[in-house]
């Protein structure tokens, strides 16, 4: 009895240890480290800050970044989510480019970073990011002008006199003419932005000029447009395929703001966007994008969520999309001016089977099938499993609104 009264935390080993402390937010672990010594020594093991999630950590200032980039992250880190104030009476700038230029001498493995309600107006262009970075995602963020810009904004004259001859000096002839913006420069892959209102058309074009970008996730970015969406889309010009040629995924949403005047940016879609292979539509413009989609040769997957849509609509639309391969309906929910859905042909079972099958189904036991799982409108399977017999269908959460009229 009197050993395990003396039995503390000091007798376990250190991967123990390290566990345990992997369960402690950022804030408690940065207290776990001023127990003791070897408390402050494992706190800083490097296992414990690969992912650093900072977003529940409210007031977080530019002297607190200092403080954990100084002693605490290092080459470990490969996730970063921080949370800023917009519009902060705080003094200073939350992230600045010494801080930034800091992290990715210190973090050379960052892959990805996550910035919440972060005033971004203060960097002249995202080449002050990590070049290590690959994946960004911005939420509820304010943005500048010219952010997603390849080269930096040009310097007065007397200091870009200066940079010209301090650079000038040691290097080769064949090296003077690249700028910091090189294709190079970014290697980010995937872009998501969710709730900024700042994004415009203008921004969206300066992605263009990122050949890494492979994935972009727009969310209830209002300003982008139509016309915007057509500038961009990867098509045929005079030097091969111009715009977004890289991109393989694509999702617009927009779900916010009962009453706002739509762009209905989906319609972009109708330039046909070359080499997409993935569609993502949810929110209020999905009837119009998804007409629009059926110009994509190349789409194999596409993800209709959050929104209402009649059978008429998605049959008429993927009636042109032959090359679909996955087809997923997420939170949608069915017009029909039916009473409840009655499945034709009932009592033949075979024929059934066959839809179900060819439509990518589990099986015909009901007693076997999860609510989920269960057609929300059996109908729209069948004329889906004729229309794209090796195409897979998924539900999910769905439900069937029945209009009497």
């Amino acid at each position: 009895m009197d050993e395990s009264k003396a039995c503390n935390l000091d007798y376990f080993p250190e991967n123990i240890l390290i566990d345990v402390l992997s369960y402690l937010s950022i804030r408690e672990l940065v207290r776990a480290g001023r127990v003791c010594k070897r408390w402050k020594r494992l706190v800083k093991d490097q296992r414990l800050w690969r992912l650093v999630d900072m977003t529940a950590w409210k007031g977080v200032t530019s002297r607190i970044l200092w403080l954990l980039l100084r002693q605490y992250l290092g080459c470990g880190l490969r996730c970063l989510r921080l949370r800023g104030l917009l519009l902060s009476a705080r003094g200073g700038t939350f992230l600045s480019e010494s801080w930034l230029k800091a992290l990715s001498t210190k973090c050379p493995r960052l892959s990805k970073l996550y910035l919440l309600h972060a005033d971004l107006r203060g960097l002249p262009s995202c080449l002050l990011l990590p070049p290590s970075l690959q994946v960004l995602e911005l939420r509820a963020c304010e943005l500048p002008h010219g952010f997603f810009n390849q080269t930096l904004p040009s310097l007065p004259a007397s200091s870009q006199e200066k940079a010209e001859a301090a650079s000038s000096a040691g290097v080769p002839k064949q090296q003077k003419g690249r700028s910091l913006g090189s294709p190079s420069g970014i290697l980010i892959e995937r872009l998501i932005l969710n709730n900024v209102p700042s994004f415009t058309d203008q921004h969206l074009l300066s992605l263009t000029s990122w050949e890494r970008l492979i994935r972009l996730e727009l969310r209830d970015t209002f300003r982008v447009t139509a016309n915007g969406l057509r500038s961009c889309a990867a098509k045929d010009g005079f030097c091969g395929v111009e715009g977004l040629s890289r991109l393989k995924f694509l999702e617009i949403g927009i779900t916010g703001r009962q009453g706002y005047q739509l762009q209905m940016a989906s319609l972009g879609l109708g330039a046909g966007w070359l080499g997409l292979e993935e569609l993502s539509l949810g929110g209020k413009e999905v009837g119009p994008g998804l007409l629009c989609a059926s110009r994509l040769k190349d789409l194999k997957r596409l993800c209709l969520w959050a929104c209402t849509l009649s059978e008429m609509q998605i049959v008429r639309s993927c009636r042109m999309l032959r090359g679909l391969r996955h087809l997923e309906f997420l939170e949608v929910t069915f017009q029909s001016r039916q009473c409840p859905p009655v499945v034709e042909g009932e009592g033949d079972g075979e024929e059934d089977q066959d839809s179900e099958d060819a439509a990518g189904g589990n099986s015909s036991n009901d007693e076997n099938r999860t609510p989920e799982m269960n057609d929300p409108i059996p109908s729209l399977r069948r004329s889906l499993a004729v229309l794209l017999p090796s195409c897979t269908l998924i539900f999910t959460n769905c439900s069937v609104h029945i209009n009497v009229d």
